[in-house]
């Protein structure tokens, strides 16, 4: 039997967990599937890819714009004979619902749903795209009951819950754990915190700082990874430590193309985001064993049981996540243990090959 071809999509020209989940679930699938990635032209994904990999480049401005990328991906379609398209942004659903109009294949469409959803969708527009739409795959179960909630029932796709997974990391041992932090300045004097994400506003970065004021220890440091969303954030951020007299206990490292290994050398990592719909960034420290410290709403409600594989604080509460970060420092041993029994949850429930070949299944029986 030939084997099916999968149209990995995601046009979002920036780089975070939704991105290099889509270039995760196109690797995993092509051994099973005949899989083309389509990527934008601005895409920072393409360093991601190789010649073992095949990715198309694709110019779309904007919604506004987007007729001719439309025609041009469903040429694409209908040349390589596309089955599925397996979408991840949500801004691209319009892109991708038109695409599917113009091609002459008429392809399934496939929704990983990484963003939440709050109004009723019962307009002309939103019903055109729904209907669409053939399966929704929310990453977790809030998700999951909202779609149900907002969708209206005669145009509801089918929905299924698949959380999304982490690789098997690369452990580091004990000579290149301490090299790793002589690099980045770390002392083992000091509770080094880690928080990897986007740094903007959302990712509640101002709250680490702010909770790090809260402590009456000044051997617990910050450090913070990823790209500044807005140019002047992080000179923001730091005047926010200086005003507080935090400034030598936080440091932005900027953007790690693997943060497997810096997580290995953080006493706990944070994820303090207003609203995170999964939480990719703990499933990712919890697996190599490091303690993590999340808000207590969206999606890490179903990843962080408190006090058992990890810590909740209040969200958006940074007196709350300052009480966390003291009680890890005060009882090394409970930090040990919601280590380790986070890191056993991971193995039995988000690792990236259970999910994917779960994902695998899902599309030979879609098709």
């Amino acid at each position: 039997m030939s084997k099916k071809t999968i149209l990995e999509l995601c046009m979002s020209p920036d780089l975070g967990g939704l991105e290099l989940y889509m270039m995760r679930a196109a690797k995993a699938l092509k051994e099973e599937f005949h899989v083309i990635s389509i990527i934008n032209e601005n895409s920072k994904l393409e360093q991601y890819y190789d010649e073992n990999h095949k990715y198309i480049k694709i110019k779309k401005k904007s919604n506004l714009f987007m007729l001719s990328a439309a025609r041009e991906l469903a040429k694409i379609i209908d040349t390589w004979h596309v089955e599925i398209i397996h979408m991840h942004w949500t801004k691209d659903i319009p892109f991708v619902v038109l695409a599917k109009m113009f091609s002459k294949a008429k392809p399934k469409i496939v929704q990983t749903r990484n963003m939440t959803m709050t109004r009723f969708k019962n307009d002309f527009y939103h019903r055109l795209m729904y209907k669409n739409i053939d399966l929704m795959l929310p990453v977790t179960h809030q998700v999951k009951e909202q779609l149900e909630k907002f969708i209206p029932a005669d145009i509801r796709p089918k929905i299924k819950v698949l959380y999304m997974g982490s690789d098997k990391p690369q452990m580091l041992d004990d000579e290149e754990v301490n090299s790793l932090k002589k690099s980045l300045n770390f002392s083992n004097e000091n509770f080094n915190l880690g928080m990897v994400g986007r740094i903007n506003e959302a990712k509640g970065q101002h709250l680490l700082i702010k909770a790090l004021a809260q402590i009456e220890s000044k051997n617990v440091y910050a450090y913070f990874v990823g790209h500044e969303m807005e140019k002047g954030y992080i000179d923001a951020l730091q005047k926010l430590a200086a005003d507080l007299g935090v400034a030598k206990q936080v440091h932005f490292l900027g953007f790690m193309k693997n943060p497997h290994h810096f997580y290995q050398i953080c006493d706990a990592v944070v994820l303090a985001s207003k609203r995170e719909t999964f939480g990719l960034v703990l499933i990712e420290a919890m697996q190599v064993g490091t303690a993590v410290i999340g808000a207590n709403s969206g999606g890490v409600v179903e990843i962080i049981d408190d006090e058992k594989t990890g810590l909740l604080f209040e969200s958006q509460n940074f007196e709350s996540l300052a009480c966390g970060i003291e009680k890890l420092m005060k009882n090394p041993l409970l930090k040990e243990e919601i280590a380790k029994a986070g890191q056993k949850k991971c193995e039995e429930m988000f690792s990236n090959e259970k999910q994917f070949l779960e994902l695998a299944k899902i599309f030979k029986e879609f098709v």
